[in-house]
């Protein structure tokens, strides 16, 4: 779909050929493998300049949410790093070439950042790569269901808070030593934070941490010049969805709960990341922006 096709198009028929259905992937799961495939931008994201010179971090930039906001980065001038697992290394080379064709530097790094020292490695990488570190975008995450409560294990656990949380607190803790005034941070919520599945206690247990993470950070770095900021995706088709994220019978019909009667696709998750990154939000200090098709939250 191009980008003049979306431009005054029917949101709630946006994307109406991309429906998500029962499949299931082995975790951590690739795009390439989704059935129909996510929409991260490829033809549809216009890019206008906001991030010129611009030098950002994404984690779990080779798919999803991630991918997209890689790709709008990109074409809105910024050069990336993409941090990724190695089982997803295809998706990440994919991503990169978009980056590149584009003009901008893409630097692909794999690890997982469940682990404090490779969190040390990766900003590192990352500040010596771009010769510097203004963006940073903790949009790593994990999802697991289980149908009773009690089946979650401390396995279970670590891999969801160490991932979401832990990785969040460790890399933001490691960027600041590099970051000046100017710089942003965006960390990826969710509706689950507002309105928990009870099937993915916890990892909307997770979800809300973030919020407060988020808005705490927010008032102590204020004063520093560098902002703070949150985007709480709905339903969005993703890998994460499919790798044990939801039992496979409740992805046909995912998202139709929304008000726009859909799930929603990456690429229109990347907008709200494009304008907490640009100066247009820089009156935007410790906000969440819900991006979630209409779903009723505080």
């Amino acid at each position: 779909m191009s980008f003049d096709q979306l431009t005054f198009d029917d949101p709630s028929k946006r994307y109406a050929h991309i429906r998500p259905q029962a499949q299931e992937q082995p975790f951590p799961g690739l795009d390439r493998d989704l059935d129909p495939q996510a929409d991260h931008g490829e033809e549809s994201y216009r890019g206008t300049g906001r991030l010129e010179g611009r030098k950002a971090l994404i984690t779990g930039g080779d798919s999803g949410i991630g991918a997209a906001v890689a790709i709008a980065f990109a074409r809105e001038g910024a050069d990336v790093v993409i941090n990724y697992l190695e089982p997803e290394r295809e998706d990440a080379e994919r991503i990169g070439g978009l980056i590149e064709s584009e003009g901008r530097r893409a630097i692909l790094i794999a690890g997982d950042i469940r682990h404090r020292d490779f969190c040390r490695t990766l900003v590192a990488k990352a500040v010596d790569a771009l010769g510097g570190l203004d963006i940073l975008v903790n949009n790593a995450g994990h999802q697991e269901y289980h149908k009773d409560f009690t089946d979650i294990t401390e396995e279970d656990l670590d891999r969801t808070f160490k991932t979401n949380l832990y990785a969040m607190v460790w890399l933001t803790q490691d960027a600041l030593q590099l970051m000046g005034p100017g710089s942003t941070i965006i960390n990826t919520t969710s509706v689950q934070a507002y309105k928990p599945s009870p099937i993915i206690v916890d990892y909307a247990t997770s979800k809300a941490g973030i919020n407060g993470f988020t808005k705490g950070l927010a008032m102590q770095l204020a004063e520093k010049g560098i902002r703070v900021n949150a985007v709480a995706p709905g339903p969005v088709w993703t890998p994460l969805q499919v790798t044990e994220g939801q039992p496979p019978e409740k992805l046909d019909g995912f998202g139709d709960n929304t008000a726009l009667g859909r799930a929603g696709q990456p690429v229109e998750m990347a907008p709200a990341y494009v304008f907490l990154a640009s100066p247009e939000s820089s009156y935007v200090v410790g906000e969440t922006i819900n991006v979630n098709g209409g779903l009723p939250v505080p």
